[in-house]
């Protein structure tokens, strides 16, 4: 016995047990000394979703499914290659838990994930993100000091007018987004819902969009459709969960047809990692109370995260 594990520690193969950080990183606390390279911060909040509730329980579902990678690397046996092996056994990657939601009042809100946001790029560390639903992009690219491309990955455009005060919503975030001066380019790819209103799309066009719908990735093969970005400029990625095909995704309120395979995506993000310096990425929109009893949406999650962390280190350590 004496030989014997008696706590769950960071490669434990069960994914039921230890503590839910993600990929079971270790806790900070203190957000002025974050010694990592990567900080994982959620964002509990869907009073932006103005459908269906729930996607505030993603960041928590997330984590929790983020437990199952065991073995304390993220393994493709298809290319017979390990990822964030040195990131996981040297704690680089922490998590900062969740930012302090303020009930019903998403400015006051926001603004608090603007300053947290604020703290990790100070310090040079690369901030990802859990929401909870699409409004916390804009607020995570204003904290952003410098000039930056901004990928979109999703069905919709996000891009409805401000009405009747409603600035903070999951429909708004990439309007908002398109007056921030730092943003160099704004690149919305898988585009396909026939919901988008015809204005919208001829607002974000005329304000500078590159939209990518989902049949030129097809017709160039998701690794060829960055052409439109300079190499290794700074880029900031979010991902909705949408971006997928809507029969992968049960547990997503806005899911449409027609969308991104796991292959698709996959070579997406690697071919985007290895093109651009990536600064930041956050991940949006499961909502776990529709899922299906395996969870599946909230563990495609949690893979795609860890997947595009994967990639983003990779390269950093090959630098």
């Amino acid at each position: 016995m004496k030989n014997s594990r008696l706590i769950a520690d960071i490669d434990a193969n069960r994914g039921y047990s230890g503590i839910p950080t993600f990929l079971r990183s270790n806790i900070c606390k203190n957000l002025d000394n974050i010694d990592a390279t990567y900080a994982v911060l959620g964002v509990p909040y869907d009073e932006g979703s103005p459908f269906v509730g729930g996607s505030r329980f993603c960041a928590r579902s997330i984590r929790e499914h983020s437990l199952r990678f065991g073995g304390g690397a993220i393994y493709d046996i298809e290319n017979d290659k390990e990822y964030l092996r040195d990131a996981i056994s040297n704690n680089l990657i922490v998590d900062l838990g969740d930012i302090d939601i303020t009930p019903s009042r998403g400015d006051v809100t926001m603004e608090k994930l603007t300053s947290v946001i604020k703290k990790i790029i100070k310090q040079k560390i690369l901030p990802i993100v859990l929401g909870g639903d699409h409004t916390i992009t804009y607020p995570i690219v204003r904290g952003f000091n410098k000039p930056l491309h901004v990928v979109q990955l999703d069905a919709h455009i996000d891009y409805s007018k401000i009405q009747e005060g409603m600035k903070y919503t999951n429909s708004t975030s990439f309007r908002l987004l398109h007056k921030l001066d730092h943003v160099k380019s704004l690149s919305q790819v898988g585009i396909r819902s026939m919901r988008d209103q015809k204005s919208d799309v001829n607002d974000a066009l005329n304000n500078g969009s590159h939209i990518i719908k989902m049949s030129e990735i097809r017709h160039k093969g998701p690794e060829n459709i960055w052409e439109h970005l300079p190499n290794n400029e700074d880029c900031y990625v979010t991902i909705d969960i949408d971006s997928y095909d809507m029969s992968l995704v049960p547990g997503c309120v806005s899911a449409e047809p027609n969308g991104f395979n796991f292959e698709e995506l996959q070579k997406s993000l690697k071919s985007l990692a290895n093109k651009m310096n990536i600064v930041g990425f956050d991940f949006v929109e499961v909502n776990p109370k529709l899922d299906v009893g395996t969870n599946v949406t909230s563990y495609l999650g949690a893979l795609t995260v860890a997947m595009f962390l994967g990639f983003i280190d990779e390269k950093k350590r090959a630098q």
